[in-house]
């Protein structure tokens, strides 16, 4: 490997610099020069290329309540650029709009509109969250499966018209660096970076909803297959052969909602998800539904080994910790390879907060390639 230029070792030191001020606030040179182990020449040549850049700037000073010369405290500009993490189902698309250091600050939602092409769509939904910074980076979440190497949305059950090269159409319209997923990935980085994974570079999360998916991360990076179909495990085949059945009819919502009813008195709620949280407090109901989510980790387990599954979507936060101690007796008792189950702990929308997090991924690699 040839040795790294002078431009490449300043753009190492710039970022790292510059992510100690994301991740611990406003720090003076020398808490910088420690931890960062640089010279003091070098520090103040890298301050004064990203405050050049916009990118940072002198804040205040530190220790303002004692006598003497106080150091000046530097800390990151958050409206330098915004990013979005734009979640999409099959009845609305929801944008979170984000700064530089990650705090919300913008959201908006708007109904899929079969008649309008996705492109349209994405970007009405963005224009909703408008704001004088620019934006910078956009991550959307959306079912289905997509290409990983071109970023296109082959297929999406309930969203045919969605289908089709989503991420150029939008980097060509918004000239910024965009980034389409699955949904379940996003949230696998949710769980990942801030959630119930944290820590855990190989683990898988099966998300449980109306629909079952699995994110795969190995070693640290998102295992998304030759055609993005990784972790698609509701078309995994259970049953007789003829007539077969997949896992979708066995652990996705429609299916649970069923083994809810027999536990549930009076009528149900019509969505099916609602009809399976409803129920899950029960303890009869929850030791049968961990004996069914149970044949789907089994599953992950003896082909991958995780060591570590989350159990994550809608189904999987009701269920909480005593489903996952449910789940991990019963993958225990089935299968001898050591598997820790874990329930989710990333609220609200998972695979938004992936994105948001994956944008500003794209936005700070962005900022430094172009410095």
């Amino acid at each position: 490997m040839p040795p790294a230029t002078p431009r490449t070792a300043r753009l190492i030191n710039d970022r790292s610099a510059y992510q100690l001020l994301l991740d611990r606030g406003p720090l003076t040179r020398t808490q910088l020069r420690t931890l960062t182990g640089l010279s003091r020449p070098t520090v103040a040549d890298l301050i004064d290329r990203l405050a050049a850049d916009g990118l940072i700037a002198r804040l205040g000073e530190s220790g303002a309540d004692r006598r003497g010369p106080n150091a000046a405290v530097y800390g990151v500009l958050p409206d330098r650029a915004h990013v979005a993490g734009v979640a999409v189902d099959t009845s609305r698309i929801v944008v979170t709009r984000a700064d530089a250091t990650g705090r919300t600050v913008g959201t908006a939602e708007r109904p899929i509109d079969p008649a309008a092409d996705p492109e349209s769509q994405v970007l009405a939904a963005l224009a909703a969250t408008a704001a004088p910074a620019p934006l910078g980076a956009v991550a959307v979440g959306t079912p289905g499966l997509v290409d990983p190497r071109s970023g296109a949305v082959t297929f999406a059950a309930g969203l045919p018209g969605w289908h089709g090269d989503l991420r150029s159409a939008l980097h060509e319209r918004l000239g910024v660096p965009v980034l389409v997923d699955n949904e379940v990935n996003l949230a696998g980085v949710a769980e990942h970076r801030t959630g119930a994974a944290r820590g855990t570079d190989t683990f898988c999360l099966l998300s449980l909803g109306a629909g079952v998916g699995v994110a795969v991360l190995l070693g640290g990076r998102m295992h998304r297959g030759a055609s993005g179909g990784a972790g698609e495990i509701g078309y995994l085949p259970y049953g007789p052969a003829r007539p077969s059945c997949g896992l979708q009819d066995l652990i996705g919502g429609p299916a649970l909602a069923t083994v809810a009813a027999r536990y549930l008195p009076g009528d149900l709620p019509a969505d099916p998800v609602d009809a399976v949280r409803a129920a899950v407090g029960l303890p009869e109901f929850r030791a049968e539904l961990a004996e069914l989510v149970a044949v789907g980790v089994v599953g992950l387990c003896a082909v991958l080994d995780p060591g570590t599954v989350v159990l994550g979507g809608p189904i999987g936060h009701a269920g909480g910790v005593p489903l996952a101690e449910l789940v991990a007796a019963e993958v225990a008792a089935r299968i001898p390879l050591p598997t820790e189950v874990r329930a989710g702990t990333v609220t609200g929308d998972p695979a938004r907060r992936g994105a948001v997090l994956t944008a500003l991924d794209l936005l700070h690699d962005d900022l430094f390639a172009a410095s």
